[in-house]
């Protein structure tokens, strides 16, 4: 998690929400992602997304079975469907999103009837992971 916090602190600088994401295999990252979407002027730039496509490459196809996702906020419904589909094995978020949560903050999407349930544990680095995005937010208020 401490990647992902990294990952998302460079989003910030870059004026995007501080969201970062990596994806480990048998110990090693093979996918990294930071919210890219205003500088991308894109919807879907999100730090999953980012992370699952170069993990995907990085072993050379779709299924990422057996990895394991490391976000600092827990992942909106969009994100968790690109999990779903990917089959990464389990999920670990920081802070949890009353908004947009779609692994127990609105719903949670892996309790429905898909083929797929990864394994969620949320809270890793909560408290760093919430402060981070509270702060960038307060900042934005500011200005």
């Amino acid at each position: 998690m401490s990647e992902a916090l990294e990952l998302a602190k460079e989003a910030a600088a870059a004026g995007e929400v501080p969201v970062g994401c990596v994806i480990v295999s048998d110990g090693k990252i093979i996918g990294r992602g930071r919210n890219r979407r205003e500088s991308d002027k894109s919807a879907i730039a999100h730090a999953e997304i980012e992370a699952i496509g170069e993990a995907c490459r990085a072993l050379g196809g779709w299924r990422l079975s057996g990895c394991e996702l490391y976000v600092t906020l827990e992942p909106c419904p969009m994100c968790a469907g690109a999990i779903i589909n990917s089959r990464i094995s389990k999920v670990f978020y920081g802070a949890g999103d009353s908004k947009v949560g779609a692994c127990g903050g609105v719903l949670n999407i892996f309790e429905e009837n898909f083929g797929h349930k990864p394994q969620i544990v949320g809270g890793i680095m909560r408290e760093e992971c919430a402060g981070l995005i509270s702060e960038f937010f307060k900042n934005l208020r500011k200005a």
